[in-house]
């Protein structure tokens, strides 16, 4: 094996692709847990924005944008739902998250079987079409991996230096991560800790639909159970191995994306090593990097923990 293998721009755009419902969902998860808000569902909240997608657009005959929306709708209604139980009830986020997770994946199921109904070959979309900058495009190399990427990619990658922004300079952001770090101390200066966690939840849940609304829209054209395959799982993993920073999400994700995009690329050019292997690559990489980096990361001290404001003094 050569190392043009590795370095084929075939395989780096696709990475680029692949890293992007990982780089949205990572950071619609980030500021949730930045807020004080823990989201385990994450896997069945894209299923759903994948389904939702999928289904707008398809219906109406390839309108991306009804799409998208429909999708990011979906996924704020549900993170709103987890917000209601754990933020107002005051509930176990972790169990009202793994609640979220299962009833997300039933739920996505059914919603396609019930618009679709029975056919004997499954509706699909076309994918969004490459849309390659200007001049950028033209780059040896990095314009073919980096500058001729569909708009969603674009946005995806667009939206880590946005959310960064808007948590470390703007004074919205500063109150929003004292919510998740020190409640008590930001209600004691008037900020609303309920009011801004569900504007977190909010927040994330649009990101965390558009997420899934990915995997129909730009990776694969139609609707699947089991789609998001792990995404989700490995969303919330790379919060932590970005230390709860937005831009280190993205190193985190295209790492992610370069080893699942690879066992493709290994798939074809060798047979000696087993599909399954392959195919399990990434979250092997998940196990190992969980493993080596969380002992030194430090969550919002808050994270997880309901607030009461009544209990005050």
């Amino acid at each position: 094996m050569s190392l043009d293998l590795f370095l084929d721009p075939n395989l780096l755009r696709l990475a680029v692709t692949i890293a992007a419902p990982l780089v949205v969902a990572a950071l619609g998860e980030l500021i949730m847990e930045r807020a004080g808000v823990l989201n385990v569902g994450i896997e069945g909240i894209m299923a759903v924005g994948a389904a939702a997608g999928f289904l707008a657009t398809w219906a109406s005959g390839g309108n991306y944008v009804l799409g998208l929306l429909a999708a990011m709708l979906a996924g704020a209604l549900l993170c709103l739902l987890l917000g209601g139980y754990s933020i107002s009830l005051r509930a176990q986020q972790i169990s009202v998250g793994l609640g979220l997770l299962v009833f997300g994946l039933g739920f996505a199921s059914l919603l396609y079987r019930a618009v679709v109904g029975i056919q004997f070959s499954a509706p699909r979309i076309s994918v969004l079409p490459a849309l390659p900058i200007p001049l950028l495009a033209d780059l040896p190399f990095l314009g073919r991996v980096l500058f001729s990427q569909d708009i969603l990619v674009y946005l995806a990658f667009l939206l880590a230096p946005l959310v960064h922004l808007l948590l470390f300079r703007t004074s919205f952001g500063l109150r929003l991560r004292a919510c998740g770090e020190n409640p008590r101390a930001a209600d004691a200066v008037g900020v609303n800790v309920h009011v801004l966690r569900y504007v977190a939840a909010v927040a994330g849940g649009l990101l965390l639909g558009m997420a899934g609304a990915y995997l129909p829209l730009t990776l694969t054209g139609g609707y699947s159970d089991g789609m998001v395959g792990g995404r989700g799982w490995i969303a919330l993993m790379l919060v932590i191995l970005g230390r709860w920073f937005p831009l280190r999400v993205v190193g985190g994700a295209l790492l992610f994306a370069y080893v699942e995009a690879l066992q493709f690329q290994l798939a074809l050019a060798t047979q000696a090593v087993p599909s399954q292997l392959l195919l399990s690559l990434p979250y092997l990489l998940a196990i190992v990097v969980l493993i080596r980096i969380y002992r030194g990361a430090q969550a919002p001290a808050a994270l997880g923990i309901p607030y009461e404001r009544e209990a005050r003094g």
